[in-house]
């Protein structure tokens, strides 16, 4: 079944040739104001477009909702990003719950990769170079350029290519080809190769300096290629997004030759993030017995211990989970991995002071981790010290104001303080930030009647009820004229 993060990409570009006069699936899509002008896609209307589908896509259940796995790929993404020739360009990494082995970029620089394709990663620099290959993609605007295309191949069928590009689905790839003349697919087919190969070679270009292993990118790609034959006329939806042939192979194993041989080992994080999603793909009983195996056959590997105490906290096991966490330690370097996991098995065995001084410490070894700040607060309402979480979580928030966590752990501190007033205007700031406009001006109302906030309180909540009510009122209006 397609993803909706898919669809929604898919209804943007028929939408921006055809306006909203359908009404399947208009419903899906946020409103993008006046049809876009196919030779005005700016950068800037690249982001806005972007933006939009994004306000959407964190609302969908299909969206990795883990900060530790949403810290760890942003992390990544924004060292190959700083290491790229191109500048000028934000981006923003995201993970999509999904096994397929996949990877996309939508406009303005959101690059979003399935859980399969990571799970499927032999090395760290062979996720790395997927990333660059998706950020070579959007730093050389080909989103913006595949749309320009349209005066050569035709509006219906650019849209029906771009459909199955959006989609990875065999079949949509088949009503392409249905849709046009084969003389137009296979135009838009050899644009669509010279869009790879460009991003090929920027993506080395960029995985070499940041350090990583070139040969990942290859192998990675190449390794995909070899299972093409396995999987038949039902390949991974990575090749059927991104054409690979022979020629991009050969093309990319030519270049690693002329660069400079450099053997790097993953991260810890790397695999840290690997041995959580596998618990995640599996129930609990069977990750515990995954785990225990894969354990027993790899002692020294830390990563699956680490997996393995997660598996037995999930089921329960607080006794097995305590015993594997004593050895990982023993083993393991100091990690925010380990300390969070470290709070958690402290609040499931009730000793919620322990995990706050155990987070205390780990904040200040790791002042760059934000899991250890959101597990901190967690620990914090839970020992009955919600002073200090909602301190904690305003002086966050004034650095990071987008961190929808921060809002979300602001709101629950203020609600064990009682202060409704506060808690209903930090929920409502959950909501803006999720898009839904209508939800956040119940939260203000609830905010002014609450009846415990002072003057500058309520004054600051009329003025945020304005802006919030008008954006609520433009997305009924929205809607209208989608219907």
């Amino acid at each position: 079944m397609m993803c909706r993060i898919m669809r929604l990409f898919f209804i943007f570009i028929f939408t921006l040739f055809y306006g909203f006069g359908f009404s399947a699936s208009a419903a899906d899509l946020p409103d993008l104001g006046d049809v876009v002008g196919i030779d005005d896609l700016s950068p800037a209307r690249e982001r806005q477009i972007g933006e939009q589908i994004m306000r959407e896509i964190r609302r969908d259940p299909a969206l990795l909702d883990d900060p530790e796995v949403e810290e760890y790929i942003n992390r990544l993404g924004q060292r190959l990003v700083a290491a790229s020739a191109e500048t000028g360009h934000s981006f923003e990494f995201f993970v999509v719950k999904d096994a397929m082995l996949n990877a996309f970029a939508l406009p303005g620089g959101y690059i979003g990769v399935h859980t399969g394709l990571i799970l499927a990663a032999q090395s760290e620099s062979e996720l790395a170079g997927v990333l660059a290959h998706e950020i070579g993609h959007v730093t050389q605007r080909h989103i913006a350029q595949l749309i320009g295309k349209q005066k050569q191949v035709g509006m219906v069928m650019l849209a029906s290519v771009l459909a199955a590009i959006a989609s990875g689905s065999s079949r949509g790839a088949e009503a392409a080809v249905a849709s046009g003349t084969a003389g137009a697919m296979q135009a838009q087919l050899g644009y669509s190769r010279t869009f790879e190969r460009e991003a090929d070679r920027l993506g080395l270009q960029t995985l070499e300096a940041a350090g990583f292993d070139v040969r990942g990118m290859a192998g990675f790609f190449e390794r995909l290629q070899r299972a093409t034959r396995l999987y038949e006329n039902n390949a991974p939806a990575y090749l059927r997004t991104h054409p690979l042939n022979t020629e991009r192979i050969a093309d990319m194993e030519n270049r690693v030759m002329s660069m400079r041989y450099r053997q790097v080992p993953d991260s810890p994080d790397f695999n840290y993030v690997r041995a959580r999603l596998r618990v995640q793909s599996l129930s609990a009983p069977e990750a515990v017995r995954t785990l225990a195996g894969l354990v027993k056959g790899n002692p020294d590997d830390v990563s699956l211990r680490y997996g393995l105490a997660l598996a037995q906290l999930r089921l329960g096991h607080l006794e097995d989970a305590a015993r594997t966490f004593d050895e990982l330690q023993r083993r393991a370097k100091p990690s925010p991995f380990i300390a969070v996991l470290s709070g958690e098995l402290s609040l499931a065995r009730r000793d919620a002071d322990a995990a706050v001084n155990t987070l205390i410490a780990a904040r200040k070894a790791f002042p760059e981790s934000m899991n250890t700040v959101y597990a901190l607060a967690n620990a914090q309402i839970a020992a009955g010290r919600a002073q200090d979480a909602e301190r904690d979580m305003r002086r966050a928030i004034s650095g990071r104001s987008s961190d929808v966590r921060l809002w979300g752990l602001l709101a629950r501190a203020n609600a064990a303080l009682g202060k409704r007033t506060a808690q209903h205007r930090a929920q409502a700031e959950v909501y803006v930030l999720q898009g839904t406009y209508r939800a956040a001006v119940d939260q203000l109302e609830l905010a002014r009647r609450a009846g415990d906030g002072d003057f500058y309180e309520l004054s600051a909540v009329d003025a945020r009820l304005r802006e919030v009510r008008a954006h609520a009122d433009e997305e009924k209006r929205s809607a209208r004229r989608r219907n």
